[in-house]
């Protein structure tokens, strides 16, 4: 497969930033954006598709941890572990 020419690209672009904000506009409720994702995947090598789509998971993920902070998980305090190895 050849690489998109500078018009497929912006065509790949344009449709995922359409998707995008059909998606922000509709809190993430793919089956309001349906339209949108057909176009994103018609315009787009697959491959940018599955990047683009771990790309704005993982913004997503930056922008909650930037405005919620990060909280670790309880779990057993470092006395309560035994980290012994081999037979006792």
């Amino acid at each position: 497969m050849s690489a998109p020419n500078s018009n497929q690209r912006k065509a790949c672009w344009g449709a995922r930033d359409e998707l995008w904000k059909c998606l922000d506009d509709n809190q993430d409720t793919a089956s309001s954006c349906e339209k949108f994702q057909k176009e994103f995947e018609a315009s787009c090598p697959a491959q940018w598709v599955k990047y683009f789509t771990k790309r704005r998971d993982f913004l997503k993920y930056k922008e909650k941890m930037r405005t919620e902070g990060f909280e670790p998980a309880d779990g057993p305090e470092h006395s309560e572990v035994d980290v012994t190895y081999g037979p006792r």
